[in-house]
């Protein structure tokens, strides 16, 4: 008889199957056929914590969905024969797989302004066929942009996708993975991708998307909307504006969209924070030096719509810079990027004056990119590209190392910082950048950072010390 606080457990299999007897004679059919067998299959018993852990990670999996996750079952299957190189690649796959159709079944052209930063590239991105064509890294920092997924999830998903670059059967390796890391890595691809939809004010976005493509919205509509703006996260607001932006900058889209757009925008545009606004500035620029002059003057319309006049950039330097660093970092994220990073590395060396002073427009976005390109992977940082990003930091001034500080805040790099070679890098420039500037609490906070337990980095913008320090900050 059940007790009230029996727990309910689900009925699946939660030890390993009868496997051994398959996985020694494997490894006798690879010797007579000459082939090594050491450190080709997982020994046995290490594979047991994966399916003692396997009906508590599925739980959370409404059963419609388990029943077309084809490449978790190619994940037990590689598990249960022991090769979990094999298995992280399966779970990676069917991770990608959920969100293409997340992106797909959510707001298409939505995404796209979020996840592609490049104008030129962007027009080349449509469909949901056009949703391969993205780098791994461009959908989960897309899906983190546009809320499908959470901070904390990309940060998972960031350093699962590093492990299955680095550790899986996506590439030649020598890695060691435990049945405790893959089972962990399965849960938490469940947890945060497979079993989750879009919620909350994800879904508000979409419904306010959906009304200026498809409704006819009067003055009378604008307070409620308004009011429900500053609520959103930081990060949807941001997409929300790179959004409305594309569309009325589309010479496409009809004037009844841009008609609403004119009522909304200045009150999406007075919830941004200020890097998303210079972004529409530079994108002017971009549009401009491009030669696509119907682009550029309707987005130098919206610019003044919305009395973000100071946002624009008549520079031509705004443009060539941030289509190096979109370079670099696409080279940096993309194979054989030891091999193609010293290209745009040295292109933007060159762009840098010996000042090391880069328009305001695109500081933060400058020194992200080279600090992410700086701390390199886990294999170290591309031999060709070191020099000039080493040249490029010795320039810094004190906006640049506030800027660098501000960095442990951004997820993209944080997530980095969980890897200790990343963070013992991320220390080192610290340590380059300390003394360089006459203002001691400056200097105390990149001390504070030198000092910092490495394998703990990742945590230090939750320390209240930290914090504390960060506050007294003024530059």
């Amino acid at each position: 008889m059940r007790t009230p606080g029996d727990i309910e457990r689900p009925q699946i299999p939660n030890d390993l199957p009868p496997v051994e007897s398959f996985g020694s004679q494997l490894a006798a059919f690879l010797a007579q056929a000459g082939l090594p067998t050491d450190d080709v299959l997982v020994p046995y018993d290490r594979r047991r914590p994966v399916f003692q852990n396997f009906a508590y990670s599925l739980k959370p999996l409404p059963d419609d969905k388990k029943n077309s996750a084809i490449y978790i079952s190619k994940f037990a299957a590689a598990c249960a024969v022991g090769l979990f190189d094999a298995a992280l690649n399966y779970l990676w796959d069917e991770t990608v797989r959920n969100l293409r159709t997340k992106v797909a079944q959510f707001d298409l052209e939505y995404f796209f302004d979020s996840a592609v930063n490049d104008t030129k590239k962007r027009s080349e991105f449509k469909a949901e066929s056009d949703l391969e064509k993205l780098q791994d890294w461009e959908l989960i920092q897309g899906c983190r942009k546009t809320g499908i997924i959470t901070d904390s999830g990309f940060r998972h998903l960031d350093y699962i996708r590093d492990m299955r670059n680095h550790a899986s059967a996506a590439h030649p390796n020598q890695n060691e993975i435990t049945g405790l890391q893959i089972s962990s890595w399965l849960e938490t691809c469940i947890l945060e991708v497979l079993s989750k939809e879009p919620d909350g004010p994800v879904i508000e976005v979409r419904r306010l998307l959906n009304n200026l493509r498809e409704e006819r919205l009067t003055e009378s509509d604008l307070d409620p909307i308004a009011e429900g703006l500053p609520s959103l996260p930081a990060d949807l607001t941001a997409s929300l504006l790179r959004s409305i932006v594309g569309m009325y900058a589309d010479t496409n889209v009809g004037s009844n969209v841009k008609d609403n757009i004119r009522i909304v925008a200045k009150s999406i545009w007075d919830v941004v924070e200020d890097e998303p606004r210079r972004e529409v500035g530079v994108k002017q620029a971009s549009l401009a030096a491009n030669g696509e002059a119907s682009r550029a003057n309707l987005l130098r319309e919206f610019i003044e719509l919305v009395q973000g006049q100071e946002y624009l950039t008549e520079s031509t330097l705004v443009t060539e810079i941030s289509s190096a660093l979109d370079s670099l970092i696409t080279a940096h994220n993309g194979w054989h990027n030891f091999y193609h990073e010293p290209a745009p590395a040295r292109l933007l060396q060159n762009l840098v004056p010996v000042s090391g002073s880069v328009p305001s427009a695109i500081l933060s976005k400058y020194v992200k990119t080279l600090i992410l390109c700086r701390i390199g992977n886990e294999y170290g940082v591309s031999w060709g590209a070191t020099e000039y990003y080493d040249d490029l930091i010795r320039r810094f001034s004190a906006h640049h190392t506030l800027a660098f500080i501000n960095l442990v805040d951004d997820p993209e790099v944080n997530s980095r910082l969980a890897l200790p070679r990343r963070a013992a890098r991320f220390q080192s420039i610290a340590a380059e950048l300390h003394g360089r500037s006459n203002r001691p609490r400056l200097n105390e906070l990149l001390e504070f950072i030198m000092g910092y337990p490495s394998n703990r980095l990742d945590e230090i913008n939750a320390d209240a010390d930290y914090r504390a320090r960060r506050r007294a900050l003024r530059i």
